[in-house]
């Protein structure tokens, strides 16, 4: 996981056209049900169906805390969330429904869209994780479209226990097992804690002395 923001070579009008060709999370929704339903690859075709009632459960389990709340309501500044993802991705699907709730209770000031990594390979490669185009991957922009922060694949905790799980051959190909086990555990409050600190990161930023 990733709160930081450092010098990335995308200007501020490539992320207001990304921002601009993005999408919004009832949209993907749908989008990702005519994939299940036209999807002619199988395996495929099973981590969306998966990943659909993962997000259910996510949507309907998760409970935000009032701190993270209050934090919420005080965010100074117009923000941006843009988001790199897929249908297919499992950590997607554990992370997405936590990003729209907040966004939703921000009255306007957190605005997320989404866009495909597939389709995007020049934002995905600008914020690689380990030199590989891991997901989701979310960028903060304030309303100037400066970079605030980026976060992402999976919360810190997560990505330990994955990059665990991987270098064990015992482990390697079930990884994916426990790694949404501890999601179901987890609850999103690591999730939470991140988000905490990227809304931080937000209210650090002056816009105007940036723009």
């Amino acid at each position: 996981m990733e709160t930081g923001a450092e010098i990335i070579t995308l200007k501020k009008a490539d992320y207001e056209r990304y921002l601009q060709k993005g999408i919004g999370y009832n949209q993907y929704k749908q989008q990702m049900a005519e994939d299940l339903a036209v999807n002619a690859d199988f395996n495929i075709k099973e981590y969306i169906n998966l990943n659909q009632r993962r997000m259910y459960r996510v949507e309907k389990t998760f409970e935000v805390s009032a701190e993270l709340v209050e934090q919420i309501k005080n965010l100074k500044h117009k923000t941006w969330w843009l988001i790199l993802t897929e249908h297919w991705c499992g950590d997607a699907s554990q992370t997405l429904p936590v990003f729209n709730a907040l966004s939703e209770m921000s009255n306007s000031k957190i605005e997320m869209k989404l866009v495909y990594r597939d389709q995007h390979p020049e934002l995905m490669d600008a914020y690689l994780t380990n030199e590989t185009r891991s997901i989701p991957k979310l960028i903060q922009l304030d309303e100037h479209f400066n970079v605030t922060a980026f976060w992402g694949p999976r919360p810190s905790v997560a990505q330990q226990l994955v990059k665990q799980l991987k270098s064990n051959p015992a482990t390697a190909a079930t990884y994916a097992n426990e790694l949404h086990l501890w999601y179901a555990k987890d609850k999103q409050k690591s999730l939470e804690s991140e988000i905490a600190k990227l809304i931080y990161r937000a209210n650090l930023f002056c816009p105007d002395c940036l723009s």
